[in-house]
């Protein structure tokens, strides 16, 4: 699906589009027929040399890490797919650069119109996302090239597309889309009067609550300044009225009990293990009595089979996700008990994508670990 042509996303010219096009191709090859040779590779030489020595079959995602790291086939797939992942970014970040100055005018246009926006200079960055540069995109969120910056912003909307191969439809909505029809479904009478999203980055999930809340009073934050000042002009733009702010999820700013929604989308595996459980009880602490906590993230790895666990892995050795297999470990209903929520009121299942048999009818099935293609996404929280 072409990505939506709204005024803030990067005009692409001609010799630039070729080149995502390239990328967006080369990465789709490697979720698919490279993917499956490294499958292949596992079944046939890793896997039946582990149980000759070991006697058994491969336990868990890390015993399958260890035995396929030596094998010189995957290898040769890892590598192609962290050239992908720079590529990627690369073929954005040029085309951003050279039109940064327009964008960064054309976001100052949208200021005032609808919503609002806040960016805080003194916020101190936390280290776990100032130490690595997520996922390999340069800068991270946060990082800051020139003056009222939105380079970061305009970067990851563009990227994001082309990280997914378009799977999350024509505005990277999906994981947003996915949560809203879940919790109508789930929570039928539910009318939120201020709903917060936290870690929005450039808007893909926050704009889906207005749609699908359309009385209530949207909030989002985000820790990166280039994120919030793209995302308040990206939302001007598409004609949606939300209120974007620079913070912390550790600790906002709100007031106690301010909210009666509190979301997320694809942060939780994007902080640390001392860094979430504040986040939760921030959470809390923002909630009303009778108000519900949701975190949407990829596949719950729990019920998978080691090899399939080991695929998204990848990412937490070779992305710069460094938290991403961690929070695939720890006991997450425990956590939001540990923050004050009843055990009786905590939430942990799944949610069906909202766009996935619509736009992958008649493609092939990819199995990159990637989330433009996950038929089900985990969700997490609690009600307070």
């Amino acid at each position: 699906m072409p990505q939506f042509r709204h005024a803030m996303l990067v005009d692409v010219a001609h010799d630039e589009r070729s080149r995502q096009d390239f990328t967006a191709a080369f990465k789709s090859h490697l979720s698919s027929n490279v993917a499956a040779g490294t499958k292949l590779a596992y079944e046939r030489r890793a896997k039946p040399t582990f149980a000759r020595t070991a006697g058994r079959a491969p336990q868990d995602r890390h015993e399958v890490r260890r035995i396929l790291s030596a094998d010189s086939y995957y290898q040769a797939a890892s590598s192609l797919k962290r050239t992908a992942q720079e590529l990627m970014w690369d073929s954005v970040g040029d085309c951003v650069e050279r039109q940064l100055d327009r964008l960064v005018a054309r976001a100052k246009t949208m200021r005032g119109r609808k919503g609002s926006l806040r960016t805080d200079p003194k916020l101190v960055v936390p280290r776990y996302h100032s130490a690595v540069d997520i996922h390999c995109m340069p800068g991270g969120y946060h990082g800051e090239i020139a003056r009222d910056d939105v380079y970061a912003g305009a970067l990851y909307d563009r990227g994001i597309y082309l990280f997914s191969m378009g799977l999350r439809g024509e505005l990277n909505d999906d994981f947003g889309q996915s949560l809203v029809a879940w919790t109508k479904r789930t929570f039928p009478d539910f009318r939120p009067k201020r709903i917060l999203d936290m870690g929005c980055s450039v808007g893909h999930g926050t704009l889906p609550w207005v749609d699908g809340y359309p009385k209530a009073e949207v909030h989002a934050f985000d820790i990166g300044a280039p994120m919030v000042r793209y995302a308040h002009a990206r939302a001007v733009a598409l004609g949606k009225t939300v209120h974007y702010s620079q913070q912390n999820a550790e600790r906002t700013d709100f007031p106690d009990a301010h909210f009666d929604l509190v979301v997320s989308q694809i942060i939780i595996h994007e902080t640390s293990r001392q860094a979430l459980p504040r986040i939760l009880r921030e959470c809390h602490r923002l909630l009303k009595p009778g108000g519900i906590m949701l975190h949407m993230d990829g596949v719950d790895w729990a019920n998978l089979d080691p090899y399939d666990a080991f695929v998204p892995d990848w990412d937490t050795y070779f992305n710069n996700e460094p938290f991403i297999g961690p929070m695939h470990d720890l006991d997450l209903p425990a956590l939001a008990v540990e923050a004050g929520f009843a055990r009786k009121n905590v939430i942990f299942t799944s949610a069906t994508s909202a766009r996935r048999d619509r736009e992958n009818q008649g493609r092939r099935e990819l199995t990159s670990g990637d989330f433009g293609n996950v038929g089900a996404f985990m969700v997490f929280g609690a009600v307070k």
